[in-house]
């Protein structure tokens, strides 16, 4: 009777430690997952807390823990503590890869995010009726950025702009409102972008071309004050009715909010501008050793991540139908085609902080 006790005990001992190997298999909990550490730029903040996100990545055996840093500042980390560095597009990923001593990673390029101006209704009715702003629809248009500079370098206030009396809000110097373009992507880019038009249309590739931009890029810094460093912190601003009348924001950031049905009169009326020359922003994933080497191309070829990012407003790489598809609710405020938009490459990562410099009234060696 003795050993016929001790076989069933054995048993039922087995059986929960088979119990115990399938739920580690299959539950969200379970020990089949690596935890990699990465910095990120704050805009991927609530992909990846996104419990939905949490769960995908945890069946593919990652658990994913993410500080966030301005784009351009990455490489002034100890990186050493990361796993990966994700930062907003692939310039500042180059000087991520030379810092680390990874140079020539796979990285991974899984989605990208055009810049946008996000505009208050007021704001953008005067823009249009001064012939800075062209509308495509009621919550959505296109940024003349040619005549926004030209503006902008005659020190141009919303009082001297024709119909901006019924608004009593609209005062001071048109501006838009960036993050600092020494250490913030969409600063830099926005820099990038605007430096192409004021060089004629080319890429500024020389000190010639700084010197010749560099004032006006001035102009369109000085006028902010203080200086954000990323789109997060004037994005809310915005929605929570307060902040500036003119923001840069990633496309992303408004998709996700509309999608997620975040809305309130501010979100309702906003009209979402983009610049008719702009440079993407391909969020790069840059792995910093073997540990987290498969992660970039999984959320790159991932359906169920791919969907995901959807969600949260990036456009897949390879997936403007994706995109299309699902924001079509919501194509009165964006443009899914970029229809209009001429896209321009960015400076050199030396050319770019020498402008960035320049843009904040300091001295650069380029």
């Amino acid at each position: 009777m003795r050993r016929i006790l001790g076989i069933a005990l054995a048993v039922l001992l087995m059986g929960g430690v088979i119990a115990v190997v399938v739920l580690g298999r299959n539950g969200t909990e379970g020990t089949a997952t690596k935890t990699v550490r990465g910095v990120i730029g704050s805009e991927k903040s609530e992909f990846f807390r996104d419990p939905d996100v949490v769960k995908a990545l945890a069946a593919k055996g990652y658990t994913v823990k993410t500080e966030t840093s301005g784009s351009w500042a990455m490489d002034q980390l100890a990186l050493k503590e990361f796993d990966f560095a994700f930062p907003s597009s692939s310039e500042p990923a180059q000087e991520i890869e030379a810092a680390a001593g990874v140079k020539g990673a796979q990285t991974a390029k899984p989605f990208f995010s055009p810049l946008v101006v996000i505009a208050r209704a007021n704001a953008a009715k005067v823009l249009v009726d001064n012939g800075l702003v062209k509308m495509n629809g009621k919550n959505t248009g296109t940024l003349l950025m040619g005549p926004y500079l030209k503006a902008a370098g005659e020190d141009r206030t919303w009082q001297q702009l024709n119909g901006s009396g019924a608004y009593a809000e609209l005062t001071g110097t048109v501006f838009v409102k960036t993050t600092d373009p020494a250490t913030s992507n969409s600063g830099a880019l926005f820099i990038a972008a605007t430096s192409n038009v004021a060089n004629g249309g080319t890429v500024v590739a020389d000190d010639p071309g700084i010197t010749r931009t560099g004032p006006l890029l001035r102009k369109l810094i000085q006028v902010q004050g203080a200086l954000e460093p990323s789109t997060d912190d004037p994005f809310r601003a915005f929605i929570s009715g307060s902040g500036e009348p003119l923001i840069l924001a990633y496309e992303s950031q408004v998709a996700s909010l509309l999608m997620q049905k975040q809305t309130n009169a501010e979100v309702a009326g906003m009209v979402v501008l983009y610049p008719d020359t702009t440079v993407n922003s391909p969020h790069t994933f840059v792995p910093l050793n073997d540990r987290s080497k498969e992660l970039g191309t999984l959320l790159a070829t991932d359906p169920e991540l791919r969907r995901l990012a959807l969600r949260h407003g990036f456009r897949p790489q390879e997936g403007v139908a994706e995109f299309t598809a699902a924001t079509a609710p919501y194509a009165g405020y964006l443009n899914p085609g970029l229809t209009g938009i001429r896209q321009v490459g960015a400076p050199t990562v030396k050319v770019l902080m020498a402008l960035a410099a320049r843009a904040k009234g300091q001295e650069d060696h380029a």
